[in-house]
């Protein structure tokens, strides 16, 4: 029960922001502080084994400007503090994150009169790994072979760095480390950052000696996770958050069962876990990997010939990475005849081969049966090898020097590392896949080197649906989650995220309505003699008429569903309109918003023609955005591995995956793409469909309906 006390607490910080920070009070935002509030005190007590009934889990959508952050830290903050519990905060984007962190929480702080630590979660990846910094400095001044060298997870796909443009930037990290100037964090270094230059000196789990590390006491990564030990609210990401559940929970962050979990743009969650436990393996870098990995194992022989216990499977190793290799050719020669029996799909730069109903073909099943089995020996001997190594670090009379056992702990950790998750993919394709409900999906893909950089086939398997995933390491573990979003229904109702999440039934649900004025702005389809199932019809069509819709002296946003429409729009328009038009690629997303915001604040009109990643996400106030172009209803696109294995899953149950699917999640993304015109209470402007199925088909009135409550103008 939510005592009187804490409801008191709960009010006077509320009534605090709103006083200090001078603010209105919205009945959304307390609407959203009491649902949440009522379902966390559902959370047993400490001592106290009962379980909550109904779980400690509330769905909440919250409309645009409601207020969200206020609202679920001033209603969680108090509760986690009274049941000892961590508030973990969970943010979708680093943009959100960086936001909470350095301008929300401590707003809140500041006005509410709670008293409240935080901290920001990072992974390893974005911190710098000294231990690897060491020897590639070593190897850099004339150390002894192999010992700067390094075997990452995935450093052959992401190609090892030029000495010219790497040794300078280690260096300079060495002396701002040295100097107090830096703290080892990625995103605090003041320049940016090749990718593989940053890689090859940062690590990860599998190749991390832990507390073993001779460099743990300035080890950047255990300073920040030390911090969390006392915060009471740790701020991360979405990623983070399912990367400490995948390890049982408790490895990075606090516990499940002693954390409240806020997932804050939380309709992403479950297509982030979808690509969290998703698998694959390039067959081509792998075998290059592999061959990389026998001449490494035969530097480490030597080095380690004193250590008991580790001879004998280094010189099997070999041999088993070669067999790997075979079989590894063997696969390739079936996925190639399996593609050379399929079909070419001609929208495509790459090939794509799906397996209807994630069925694997028994000729690749076979080899894969083969692979698995001598991948699990490798991940198996590894992992053998590296708690070998973890013992000799700690072994005070060592009889090899400990620097080259850390050398090598970190470079066979690395190697388990990828074994095992290159185990998972080939245990998914040594099965049927006819016992999996739902299917998972499996697809192999055939890059080129143009569009790729890089040519061969690569392998990969993902549930379909992240609901046993969740069910199992959040739902049913965790102390209690607030899922929060603008954009969480579909066609007015939870059901698809229910589908796709798994979150109980028996949790809350709540919808709560944006403050903002809708009767400001407009939603028009106008009259058109087509629709886009003739793709080409539509396309001219948008030619012709977008020069009489769009207004070049207005801040104007085009949102397309398809990249070769979208370009050959733009190669359509000329004049003064083309000449406004800041194409998506042409730069970056970021750039692109700042030329648009200057073109705007200099008294010029700017028009943005992008994609998926402009629906949601870009902020553009006022008169940085006064129309919202759509160019049709945002279907997924056909393709799409993961969509086309789900809706055939829901057809082969008799149900219509077109009604249940693909309208709900075009209706969500058309929403979010709306919902780029209000930003603010002031507001105003219009959002033109050109698409006339809205009107015409049977679909579109749901879709219509589901949508905010503009002005309509349909023809």
């Amino acid at each position: 029960m939510l005592s009187e006390d804490l409801k008191e607490r709960i009010r006077a910080a509320y009534a605090a922001i709103m006083q200090h920070k001078a603010l209105t009070p919205r009945w959304g935002q307390r609407q959203m502080i009491a649902e949440i509030a009522n379902t966390l005190a559902r959370i047993p007590p400490p001592g106290d084994d009962g379980g909550a009934d109904p779980p400690a889990i509330c769905v909440i959508e919250a409309g645009t400007g409601t207020g969200k952050t206020i609202a679920y830290t001033v209603a969680a903050i108090p509760l986690a503090q009274a049941l000892d519990k961590r508030l973990v905060v969970a943010t979708a984007t680093i943009a959100l994150q960086e936001q909470f962190i350095n301008k929300d929480l401590p707003d809140i702080r500041r006005h509410s009169g709670l008293d409240f630590s935080f901290a920001l979660a990072k992974g390893r990846r974005r911190y710098i790994c000294l231990s690897k910094l060491d020897r590639l400095m070593a190897a850099g001044q004339g150390g002894s072979q192999g010992e700067g060298q390094s075997l990452s997870l995935y450093s052959d796909e992401l190609g090892a760095p030029p000495a010219s443009d790497a040794w300078p930037v280690y260096s300079a990290m060495l002396e701002a480390m040295v100097s107090g100037q830096w703290d080892g964090d990625r995103d605090n270094w003041p320049e940016a950052l090749a990718e593989n230059v940053w890689y090859a000196v940062t690590t990860d789990h599998s190749q991390c000696a832990g507390r073993r590390c001779p460099n743990i006491g300035q080890c950047s990564f255990y300073r920040a996770r030390d911090a969390l030990q006392s915060a009471d609210i740790i701020v991360t990401n979405h990623d983070l958050v399912l990367s400490d559940l995948a390890l049982g929970g408790g490895a990075i962050l606090s516990a499940p069962g002693d954390s409240i979990y806020v997932f804050d743009e939380g309709h992403h969650l479950p297509d982030k876990a979808l690509s969290h436990f998703a698998s694959f393996c390039r067959l081509h870098s792998t075998s290059s990997w592999l061959a990389d990995s026998v001449k490494l194992l035969a530097q480490a022989a030597p080095v380690l010939a004193a250590l008991d216990g580790v001879q004998r499977p280094l010189q099997a190793l070999p041999a088993q990475l070669e067999e790997a290799t075979a079989s590894l050719q063997v696969a390739e020669q079936v996925v190639a005849a399996l593609f050379d029996a399929a079909p070419v799909d001609g929208r495509r730069d790459d090939q794509l081969l799906r397996f209807e109903h994630g069925l694997v073909p028994p000729s690749l099943q076979a080899v894969a049966v083969t692979l698995a089995g001598q991948w699990q020996k490798l991940a198996g001997d590894l992992a053998r090898l590296e708690s070998r190594l973890e013992e000799a670090l700690e072994d005070d009379f060592c009889a090899v020097d400990k620097t080259a056992v850390e050398t090598w702990h970190m470079q066979l950790g690395g190697m388990a590392g990828r074994a095992e998750s290159t185990l998972a993919l080939w245990r998914a394709y040594a099965v049927t896949g006819a016992d999996d409900v739902p299917p998972r999906a499996r697809w192999i893909t055939l890059f080129n080197s143009a569009s790729a950089g890089q040519s061969g086939f690569e392998l990969r398997c993902s549930p379909v649906l992240a609901a046993d995933i969740l069910r199992d390491c959040l739902w049913s573990q965790a102390a209690g989650v607030i899922i929060t979003s603008a954009t969480i229904t579909a066609l007015n109702s939870f059901e698809r995220f229910i589908l796709h999440s798994g979150v109980p039934r028996e949790a809350s649900f709540k919808v709560v309505a944006s403050p903002f004025n809708y009767a400001n702005a407009s939603f028009t389809v106008p009259a058109m003699d087509c629709d886009p199932g003739d793709a080409q019809a539509h396309t001219d069509a948008l030619i012709r008429q977008l020069p009489e819709l769009l207004d070049p002296a207005e801040g104007t946003l085009v949102l397309f569903s398809s990249r070769r429409q979208m370009l050959e729009v733009y190669q359509g328009l000329s004049g003064e309109l083309g000449e406004r038009i800041l194409l998506q690629g042409d730069y970056s997303k970021q750039e692109i918003l700042r030329r648009h915001r200057a073109a705007i604040d200099s008294g010029s009109g700017s028009i943005i023609f992008g994609l998926a990643s402009f629906a949601e996400g870009v902020d553009l106030p006022g008169d940085y955005c006064r129309h919202v172009v759509i160019a049709k209803i945002p279907f997924a696109v056909p393709d799409s591995p993961l969509e086309a294995a789900l809706a055939e899953w829901v057809q082969a149950q008799g149900r219509n995956a077109f009604m249940e699917i693909s309208v709900p999640d075009a209706a969500l993304r058309l929403v979010q793409a709306s919902g780029r015109l209000l930003r603010t209470e002031h507001d105003s402007g219009r959002v033109t469909l050109l698409d006339r199925r809205i009107t015409t088909r049977r679909y579109g009135r749901a879709i219509l309906d589901s949508l905010p409550p503009f002005q309509r103008h349909l023809s």
